[in-house]
């Protein structure tokens, strides 16, 4: 709980400062009078300023968000001595630099942060693949089980390795929602046998990536060996004679591939079972120590949803292969700039489809999100908590380049107006346009949080 507590006001605290320091240090350059930087909003918890002609920084007490003030003939009246440095005063594309410099250092740190991400080094599953889901795009696209997958083609032929099953997973989620087909290179566990697949993401018609439509698609997990791990004294597993270490080579006659196939083997025992405190007994074929047993293996019940499933109360599958992907300095800030620019273009058509129907609002995720995500990040080591504090510094400079109102895209679309036509956007309209600006966010907000909440007692 502390981690969580502690990264997620870390995250908030870095994002803030970084998109508050740009519209701060483009107004200075600018020559505007900044006037307040504030982290956070309400009462003021700290302050500092040299003197009365100087910024003045404050810490305030609620933590999500914060502001530049800048001196604005609009908001207070400017001594004659101070209208050169006033905000209103300064010339269109100065003011549309400012407003805009704070989305963009939101973007800019999301390149300097996966590019730092990479070259520290993140140790991630190999891309070997367990069995695909039966009658899925995979499985038609004829992968099998240990297949490891080595690269996919781009739009200009060209084969990119693919170094880690996540790298793999981004590739078949863009495709995917960008209606195109995704052709791999693969082979055996070995690198023996290369050939090319063609997974039809095409076919789908994914509006967004759910569950279901990953059900469809029917990827493998990462290929881990049948082997049992730690058997838990009293339960079927240990009763039946299992022990750690155990290889099944055959359940009821079949040969068993892999982890996953065992999993599911073990859950659908409890399958058209309604009564009772036991699954089907099964027959199970295991190495130990070089010899060959059969042990008769009978699950427990428990319920899943509206489903009895098998348990054996053993953890079952061997250690997943790893690799480290780290990337050299010019290596690294390219895999930034693209990886930003990807996530950036996914925010964008989600937020487009969400608008138009073809996505459900669902994916909007709050601050109970990015807390839990942000305390597992950090629990899994520094270069995980910085690809995912990239990832939310893009949604952030994302959605702040939105044209809402309240929001900083609000602002450059008023002065595109004033552009175009001359005059500013009137104070009638300013006001009008702010309230409905202040309604979306509520709403935006409302949303999210009760994703959240619905997340967090298992409604999503």
């Amino acid at each position: 709980m502390i981690t969580t507590v502690f990264a997620f006001l870390l995250t908030l605290g870095v994002l803030i400062l970084v998109h508050e320091w740009g519209h701060y240090r483009v107004a200075r350059a600018c020559g505007v009078k900044v006037l307040r930087f504030s982290m956070g909003f309400g009462r003021v918890l700290w302050r500092r300023q040299k003197s009365a002609q100087h910024t003045e920084f404050v810490l305030s007490a609620l933590p999500l968000g914060g502001y530049v003030r800048m001196l604005d003939e609009r908001e207070g009246p400017v001594a004659p001595h101070e209208l050169n440095q006033a905000f209103n005063r300064k010339p269109l594309w100065q003011r549309s630099a400012i407003v805009a410099a704070g989305p963009v250092a939101n973007l800019v740190l999301a390149v300097l942060l996966y590019a730092a991400a990479h070259w520290i080094g993140i140790t991630e599953s190999k891309p070997l693949l367990s069995a695909p889901l039966a009658g899925s795009v995979a499985e038609r696209a004829g992968m099998r089980t240990g297949d490891w997958v080595q690269a996919w083609q781009d739009e200009d032929g060209q084969w990119v390795p693919l170094p880690s099953l996540n790298e793999l997973r981004w590739q078949v989620t863009q495709h995917a929602l960008q209606g195109q087909p995704l052709v791999l290179e693969v082979s055996d566990s070995q690198g023996r046998g290369r050939r090319h697949l063609r997974l039809a993401l095409d076919e789908l018609g994914a509006r967004d990536i759910d569950a279901a439509v990953m059900k469809r698609i029917g990827l493998g997990q990462a290929y881990s060996e049948p082997v049992l791990g730690e058997v838990k004294a009293g339960g079927p597993a240990a009763l039946a004679g299992l022990r750690k270490g155990d290889r099944v080579l055959m359940v009821d006659g079949r040969l068993v591939a892999d982890s996953a196939e065992l999993f599911e083997r073990i859950r659908a025992s409890g399958q058209g079972l309604d009564g009772g405190d036991t699954a089907r007994p099964m027959d199970w074929r295991v190495q130990r120590d070089g010899r060959e047993l059969s042990l008769a293996v009978t699950p427990r019940l428990v319920r899943d949803g509206e489903r009895r499933i098998g348990r054996i109360d053993a953890f079952v599958g061997g250690p997943l292969q790893t690799v480290l992907v780290r990337l050299g300095p010019i290596e690294g800030l390219s895999k930034g700039v693209a990886r930003t620019a990807e996530v950036s273009m996914l925010s964008l058509r989600m937020i487009g489809r969400m608008l138009i129907g073809e996505a459900s609002f669902k994916n909007l995720s709050g601050p109970l999100t990015i807390a839990d995500v942000a305390g597992q990040s950090v629990e899994r080591g520094l270069a995980y908590y910085l690809g995912f504090l990239a990832m939310v510094s893009v949604s952030l400079g994302v959605l702040n380049l939105l044209p809402l109102p309240m929001l900083d895209g609000g602002h450059l679309l008023y002065f595109f107006f004033e552009g175009l036509t001359g005059r500013p956007v009137s104070d009638q309209w300013l006001a009008r346009l702010q309230r409905g600006g202040i309604a979306i966010l509520l709403l935006m907000m409302s949303v999210a949080l009760f994703n959240d909440v619905a997340r967090l007692v298992g409604l999503h």
